[in-house]
């Protein structure tokens, strides 16, 4: 079985990427971080792509070798990054950048591996997604939630309109991780978050890879669903 993991040197996607390469033939995809990719390389039964999500002709390459390559499972991860700041100083322009290089790009490579999906009549989408986007957002991530509620959606309808040629797709939220997309977080945050847990930490990107391992394997009735992991914290 093959899977494609798009963002999977730093943080979460090298976990899931480590995770799911002891039992699939795993391809992750990297933008700078060649050196991480290629000690990744190494170690587990993977193998890299260089890809650029804010550039037309990389996603294009990739979604080229989507077609040729037919991965079984396509692992929505990758972000290029958002604005974290009040919503009201947040640019329409900001916003259209943010959209293009985060969103459309998943689109686009979700559309073609779909289409290669329905003519052999399996496969699964896997979108990571934030438990952010349960109850009331965070004061400064409008744009990121934003972005992950666009792909809430798409990923019901996704589920919906190919579960007939035998594609699922299901997305999980996890907590906030202490990963690169965090390392600006001023750390009295970290503590104040793990104070008020009743486990008293922050959820590992080991232990959400654990999941995602989960949904790979189970059965296609489940589909359309967003495992959302934050200990309760909202229930939906």
């Amino acid at each position: 079985m093959r899977i494609l993991v798009t963002g999977g040197t730093s943080g979460l996607g090298k976990a899931i990427v480590e995770e799911l390469s002891s039992e699939f033939e795993v391809f992750f995809t990297y933008h700078r971080n060649s050196e991480v990719a290629k000690e990744l390389e190494k170690v587990t039964n993977t193998t890299s792509i260089q890809y650029n999500m804010s550039d037309t002709s990389s996603v294009e390459s990739l979604c080229n070798w989507i077609v040729e390559n037919e991965p079984d499972i396509l692992v929505n991860n990758a972000l290029t990054g958002f604005v974290q700041k009040h919503a009201y100083k947040i640019s329409g322009e900001e916003h259209h950048n943010a959209f293009e290089e985060n969103i459309a790009s998943t689109i686009t490579l979700t559309n073609r591996f779909i289409k290669k999906a329905r003519k052999r009549k399996s496969g699964r989408i896997i979108n990571v997604l934030s438990s952010y986007i349960i109850g009331k957002p965070p004061v400064g991530m409008s744009q990121y939630v934003a972005q992950k509620n666009y792909l809430l959606s798409l990923n019901k309808s996704w589920a919906i309109e190919n579960i007939a040629f035998g594609i699922t797709s299901n997305a999980i939220s996890p907590s906030i991780m202490k990963t690169n997309l965090t390392k600006d977080t001023d750390e009295r945050i970290f503590e104040q978050l793990v104070e008020n847990s009743p486990m008293k930490r922050l959820i590992e990107p080991k232990e959400v890879s654990e999941v995602i391992s989960f949904i790979i394997k189970a059965t296609p009735f489940l589909n359309g669903q967003n495992i959302v992991l934050n200990h309760g914290e909202n229930l939906i």
